[in-house]
């Protein structure tokens, strides 16, 4: 099983979950996860864009680890993977939707900033 290097400094409940589910890749699998259902990792790869293998299989081995993802492999030929949100990870997706509602709200405020809204996230149905 994965493990990092380095033990973590977490000193609060918020850098516990920022460790979990924030950052740039670890939110967007979520989000992707939680819109599309089981995917291969192919499948996430394609709705990443422009994200590297190393960095996508390091991502998806840390949210296994931390109990947000579940991978399902099966005993065919060829091997086939899946990966899905687990029940904790789905508790998950409501933060991130409020994250993204309050962003949106932010940005809208300030005329010079343009953000593309992430179909996602669906913040505004909130």
């Amino acid at each position: 099983m994965y493990q990092k290097k380095l033990k973590e400094d977490i000193r609060c409940p918020l850098e516990y979950g920022l460790s979990v589910f924030g950052g740039k890749w670890n939110s967007r699998i979520i989000c992707v996860l939680a819109e599309m259902g089981t995917l291969r990792y192919s499948e996430i790869r394609s709705e990443m864009g422009n994200i590297t293998d190393a960095v996508l299989a390091s991502t998806l081995k840390s949210l296994i680890a931390n109990g947000i993802v579940e991978r399902k492999s099966y005993d065919e030929i060829p091997p086939r993977v899946e990966y899905s949100l687990s029940e904790t990870g789905k508790t998950v997706v409501p933060i991130l939707q409020s994250i993204c509602q309050w962003s949106g709200i932010f940005y809208r405020q300030n005329p010079d900033e343009e953000m593309a809204h992430c179909q996602k996230c669906d913040y505004h149905n909130l």
